[in-house]
């Protein structure tokens, strides 16, 4: 169901089998996130979100920052979510967080995401490069893009 409002908050080690279940939905024929991984990026203290619908995880995404920059790792909204904002919430919260240690953000998008692409370029984010290849196995290319630090 996609009734109720989403609220986001800490992503907590009790949503990673269904942060895998979501990789796998969204990304497949790709090399999808292990549960392992989301419990190092936990683990490492990296800035994590859920977005919760009803309870249920419908979203997350991660920030890794140092003092000199950061990465956004992962943005993820399953499907029937999709088109209603969560995804701009999301990424909102982890440029707040890059704005409070005021830090440039970079990330890498699919070539052919282009719901994505368009909400990173409105958000401030430029093209930085190519990466080719860079999804495997899909062998699906890349661009790099960037945002300048901003401070509050």
């Amino acid at each position: 169901m996609t009734t109720g409002t989403v609220t986001l908050g800490p992503l907590q080690h009790a949503d990673v089998p269904r942060c895998r279940e979501i990789e796998l939905e969204l990304f497949p024929g790709e090399d999808p996130w292990s549960e392992n991984a989301f419990h190092s990026e936990l683990n490492n203290g990296h800035y994590y979100l859920g977005a919760y619908a009803d309870e249920e995880l419908v979203g997350y995404a991660g920030l890794a920052a140092t003092p000199y920059e950061a990465s956004v790792h992962t943005i993820a909204v399953v499907r029937h979510w999709q088109g209603r904002g969560v995804g701009k919430m999301l990424l909102r919260k982890l440029l707040e967080r890059a704005d409070e240690i005021g830090v440039p953000v970079f990330l890498e998008v699919r070539t052919d995401n282009e719901p994505a692409i368009a909400m990173y370029l409105a958000h401030g984010f430029e093209h930085l490069g190519l990466r080719r290849r860079y999804y495997q196995p899909s062998g699906a290319d890349a661009y790099t893009m960037g945002r300048s630090a901003k401070s509050v």
